[in-house]
């Protein structure tokens, strides 16, 4: 566990040189379950848990459970029959899901409640007769498994000139659905273009882009209009940290994406009086002490957190793997360090 980053001054604090600290950064609610997920399938059937995929894209997050008896694989193919297997946080298809039961897996899901809603989306919109029109990355896990609830009705997007050349008449009937970790100013873009073009479109009830995504981005921007340089810790496959880091060169910053502390690049820092700091979603808070440290030996010892959004979001993980004195569930030692 970490300890919470604070605004003042540390030794060594250069003259006009500070850290702006985003508020809120790092693990959202879905990160924090399904995490936990890992960790107490461990703590209760012991090593090895087999999880499909990163359980979220984060290496050290990775790199720990691993240490602890996670097995990583890239297919359900892979995990010994009748043996105990996690879904990760991004969903999966119901052909993973069929092919998971015809091997007799012994299945607990970490989906995150956000994307699974985007699944039942998916199939209500499939029901009605319509075109999903998918805005999201081709090949990402979430996007996979979105797609998979009604592959040949859904069509993945991703860009205001990918809804020009759809081969579709304009008077289609069809629904728009978005990946939750996407830029919301270009996603907005992307479904304006949507529905100028198509007559007969329905989206969903509520914004699909999750609330975390949502208050990182806009957290990200605050930091871009006060600071030269902006720094996103996350790793290179997490699509909201990526998205955060072209989020802060939109809106005027330098910005660079920091997996971890061995991966920052002295030369970015020339010039700049003022570095912005911030995570992505699955970026625990021990990589972003590191961060912040190692820019205070170099004379941004200052740290400022800036004020955001409160994020009081908690999901359950499910009851199989709650205490089964008390009914709640535990605390993790990954899962709830402080962020």
């Amino acid at each position: 566990m970490t300890t919470q980053l604070t605004s003042g001054p540390r030794s060594g604090a250069g003259p006009d040189k500070q850290v702006a600290l985003a508020q809120p950064r790092g693990f959202c609610a879905g990160v924090r379950r399904a995490i936990g997920i890992v960790e107490r399938a461990l703590d209760l059937h012991g090593a090895p848990v087999y999880v499909r995929k990163e359980i979220v894209h984060n290496h050290y997050v990775v790199s720990e459970l691993e240490k602890r008896g996670a097995r990583f694989v890239d297919s359900e193919d892979e995990v010994p029959e009748g043996a105990l297997c996690v879904f990760s946080a991004h969903g999966v298809s119901p052909a993973v899901r069929a092919r998971a039961d015809e091997r007799r897996l012994e299945v607990i899901d970490a989906t995150c409640p956000l994307v699974a809603k985007v699944h039942q989306e998916a199939l209500r919109f499939a029901r009605d007769g319509r075109v999903i029109l998918l805005v999201g990355h081709a090949g990402h896990e979430e996007v996979e498994g979105v797609r998979g609830e009604a592959p040949e009705r859904t069509l993945v997007v991703e860009t205001t000139e990918d809804v020009r050349r759809l081969d579709l008449a304009d008077d289609t009937p069809v629904a728009y659905l978005t990946q939750t970790t996407l830029s919301f100013d270009e996603t907005a873009r992307v479904v304006e273009a949507l529905r100028h073009r198509f007559h007969d479109i329905v989206g969903p009830h509520d914004d699909d882009i999750c609330y975390a995504s949502q208050n990182r981005q806009n957290a990200v921007k605050e930091l871009a209009g006060r600071t030269d340089l902006v720094l996103v810790v996350g790793s290179r496959n997490s699509s909201n940290s990526l998205r955060m880091v072209e989020v802060a060169r939109e809106h005027g910053a330098a910005a660079h994406l920091v997996p971890d502390v061995t991966e920052l690049d002295e030369r970015w820092l020339e010039g700049a009086s003022r570095v912005g700091v911030s995570s992505g979603a699955s970026a625990p808070e021990i990589l972003v002490g590191e961060l912040v440290d190692r820019l205070a030996s170099l004379g941004y010892a200052d740290v400022e957190v800036q004020e955001g959004a409160v994020e009081d979001v908690v999901f359950s993980i499910p009851g199989r793997l709650a205490d089964p004195v008390t009914g709640r569930t535990p605390r993790t030692p990954l899962a709830d360090e402080v962020g």
